[in-house]
């Protein structure tokens, strides 16, 4: 349990509203050609190493993806951890879980929470690998 919690820690610094400068991660899905694509976002919020939640756009291929396939894959990496999570992705696009993960930056991309483009990805992690403390760790969510 010590490593589950360290990563929540580590994955919840690396948040929008976080204290690391490296606020992202990199989202892994298959792409609309059934190939593997994946691509660095920010987890706007995150619920331990369970749920992270990333905001986007629902005409993105990232939304496009995750209504066609929603499986999943999330990695934290640096010199010290690395934390791979896969699961499944969901399409939020209701005005509580869009006001609820707003954060500074997105009005680059939106113009404001009720943007009908602005949509929120709900990542529900099922299996987890962590290199934690220079030992391994993995399991599973039922």
């Amino acid at each position: 349990m010590e490593k589950l919690q360290k990563a929540s820690e580590i994955i919840k610094a690396r948040t929008a509203s976080g204290e690391y400068k490296n606020q992202y991660c990199v989202l892994a899905q298959e792409d609309l050609d059934g190939r593997l694509t994946a691509a660095v976002i920010t987890p706007s919020k995150a619920d331990g190493i369970r749920q992270l939640t990333f905001c986007s756009g629902f005409e993105s291929n990232w939304a496009k993806r995750a209504r066609r396939d929603n499986r999943a894959a999330v990695c934290f990496d640096s010199e010290t951890y690395s934390i791979t999570l896969r699961g499944k992705l969901e399409v939020l696009t209701d005005d509580s879980s869009k006001r609820e993960n707003w954060y500074n930056g997105l009005e680059n991309h939106f113009s404001g929470a009720d943007d009908p483009n602005y949509c929120v990805l709900k990542f529900t992690t099922e299996k987890y690998n962590l290199f934690v403390d220079w030992e391994e760790t993995q399991g599973e969510f039922a």
